[in-house]
């Protein structure tokens, strides 16, 4: 038999309607050509498997043993090839059993997953959806091999060569637990950096942050006595004891527990954005996904 890479795909397509037909003139009809384009077409195709393929018979033509070995996978294989080059179907979400998986930090859990997920349990009722870490080297790599769907992530440091959208700006807002008895109204600078603080520190065990950088260019300096590397254990952290925490707005919105202050300083925020690899821009079911993020918490 000859290299795949040298057959002519459009002779396995006459091949597979000869198989269907038992006939060269019906063949032809099927494929649109002439009954003298199919038989040279037919000769070709002798000569690459070796064999005959198709005899004559009293009623057409009859396959032989080669040609009825592959009649199955022939026709298997040109169907997948059909369902590839055809037009890409319509997301339908009510009925689609997809599982998503995103890179999230705990913050985009609660400031955009959590938001969406009963319009996401709604709309697309069989679906899962898979938060997973969000490492950037290891999350890009995931994304290429089609791991990972989207990753949420501030757009300070986000990885590079993925196509993005902003979610929304958000700003930093100094939290304490209700009743906290050093902040019965918005505090000064003085007493801001005498406050116990704890911040969190993603890599772990760092005790300086960007609200450190403001206060450093004046020549001020905090007290941060508590670091931790999630976002979420700082709000347990908050409702039980005295220290405050210069926190994401959106990660405090609604909690009884605590009450948000003015900080005395401004501290500059951040944009966050949803990323996607190239080979998912066009796919209906992810461009449904990013849409529905995006109508949920996009320009809050």
């Amino acid at each position: 038999m000859h290299n795949f890479r040298m057959i002519d795909l459009n002779l396995l397509l006459t091949l597979d309607a000869l198989l269907a037909e038992h006939n060269v003139t019906r063949a032809a009809q099927r494929l649109n050509l002439s009954q003298p384009s199919v038989s040279v077409q037919l000769s070709k195709l002798r000569d690459i498997f070796n064999d005959p393929l198709l005899l004559p018979g009293p009623r057409g033509m009859l396959p032989t043993a080669r040609a009825d070995e592959l009649r199955k996978p022939l026709r298997e294989a040109i169907a997948q090839l059909e369902l590839a080059v055809s037009p890409t179907k319509t997301f339908e979400p009510a009925q689609s059993h997809l599982t998503w998986q995103i890179a999230a930090a705990d913050y985009g859990e609660k400031a955009i997953v959590l938001p969406t997920l009963a319009a996401l349990r709604t709309a697309a009722p069989h679906t899962r959806l898979a938060i997973v870490e969000t490492k950037s080297a290891r999350s890009v790599r995931r994304m290429e091999q089609g791991e990972i769907d989207l990753i949420f992530h501030s757009m300070d440091n986000a990885p590079q060569g993925l196509r993005h959208r902003v979610l929304f700006e958000e700003n930093y807002v100094l939290v304490s637990r209700l009743g906290h008895p050093k902040l019965v109204s918005p505090p000064t600078l003085a007493q801001f950096k005498d406050l116990e603080h704890v911040m969190v520190s993603p890599e772990g065990g760092g005790f300086y942050g960007i609200t450190d950088k403001v206060l450093e260019s004046m020549d001020l300096k905090r007290k941060v006595v508590l670091s931790v590397p999630h976002f979420l254990f700082v709000l347990s952290v908050l409702e039980q004891t005295d220290l405050v925490a210069m926190l994401p707005s959106r990660l405090v919105r609604n909690n009884p527990a605590l009450q948000i202050h003015h900080p005395p300083i401004a501290i500059p925020g951040f944009k966050m954005a949803m990323l996607w690899h190239e080979r998912s821009h066009l796919d209906p079911a992810h461009n449904w996904l990013r849409n529905l993020f995006l109508s949920t918490v996009g320009g809050e």
